[in-house]
């Protein structure tokens, strides 16, 4: 039934796609759900472009996939109130960020999708996101304000640990071109492997994927706004992040901050900052100083319930 849904879904979406600038297809990826509101043309003269990353949190449909729902169990099954009352705080918090795309982690299945794109169809009539398949599999999306161009999945690339061994992007490496302000933007969306049961040979293994992925998309699209966002699960000077940063073509948004200002996650008690926004430098766009953001809720680490803040920056774009 969720591979109709999705397919059903692709299909309405690819009906009103733009035609593609790139000899690539401008069809969302096979297994993405995706929508774009051909009314909007995405071309007025933007002046800034806030990008932001947020991780709901487990953000669970009705439906158990695993047959495994139970207290102590990984996937849950609220029920209709409850996920219906979650989706409205996320998209109240989301909406509050007014950010022109946003990247988003721990959606588990298009039903979570739907919740949120059905809230804010006014503010993003761009939605893109990808199921890895998974039973209680918590996946990413891109929502925007501009008009969908194309977007391509990574996940299948092969990847290598420093021990030489194979493995793959955790989730998808979600890759998605909008037209905003007349301007072409990529935003990659990412969800590194987590540190529970943790593999640091794979977390650095996407990291240097990511790194060359995003070049080579500057490359190809020289005058575009090139932006990597999502949950990294490791911290500033870690290996992966130094990866990441390898060459100085990734600029993080919120290194300007004061360190203690910077955390978007508590573990073991201490704030941590692995949620991030990064500018590639070699495009288009420039970083506007002190403009990023950790955003809380007032009285917790975390936001709309979540264990995780949410991050925005503002970029500049060129005439």
């Amino acid at each position: 039934m969720r591979s109709t849904l999705l397919l059903l879904s692709l299909l309405l979406a690819q009906a009103c796609q733009p035609a593609p600038s790139s000899g690539r297809t401008g069809a969302p990826p096979q297994d993405a759900a995706a929508s774009s509101d051909a009314g909007t043309d995405g071309q007025s003269a933007a002046t800034t472009l806030r990008v932001a990353t947020f991780n709901v949190h487990l953000f669970f449909d009705p439906t158990c996939d695993s047959g495994s729902c139970g207290p102590g169990d990984f996937e849950q099954a609220p029920s209709q109130t409850a996920f219906d009352s979650r989706a409205e705080a996320i998209a109240n918090a989301i909406r509050s960020l007014d950010a022109d795309v946003i990247s988003l982690q721990e959606l588990e299945t298009q039903v979570s999708m739907e919740a949120l794109s059905s809230r804010l169809k006014d503010l993003y009539p761009t939605t893109v996101f990808v199921e890895t398949g998974a039973p209680g599999s918590m996946d990413v999306a891109v929502f925007g304000k501009g008009k969908l161009l194309e977007a391509r999945k990574h996940r299948d690339m092969p990847l290598k640990r420093p021990d030489g061994s194979s493995t793959t992007f955790s989730r998808e490496f979600l890759e998605v071109h909008q037209q905003i302000g007349g301007r072409r933007v990529i935003a990659f969306a990412a969800h590194f492997r987590s540190k529970n049961n943790d593999d640091p040979g794979r977390r650095l293994a996407e990291a240097q994927a990511a790194h060359d992925i995003v070049v080579a998309s500057t490359q190809e699209f020289p005058d575009a706004v090139v932006v990597l966002a999502g949950d990294l699960n490791d911290t500033p000077g870690s290996p992966p992040i130094s990866a990441l940063e390898s060459g100085n073509v990734l600029l993080r948004a919120a290194s300007d901050l004061p360190l203690a200002e910077q955390y978007t996650y508590q573990w073991n008690g201490h704030g941590e900052a692995i949620d991030h926004v990064y500018l590639a430098t070699s495009a288009q766009g420039a970083y506007v100083p002190s403009s990023a953001k950790v955003v809380h809720d007032p009285s917790g680490w975390g936001l709309a319930a979540s264990d995780h803040a949410a991050v925005t920056a503002d970029f500049a774009l060129s005439p």
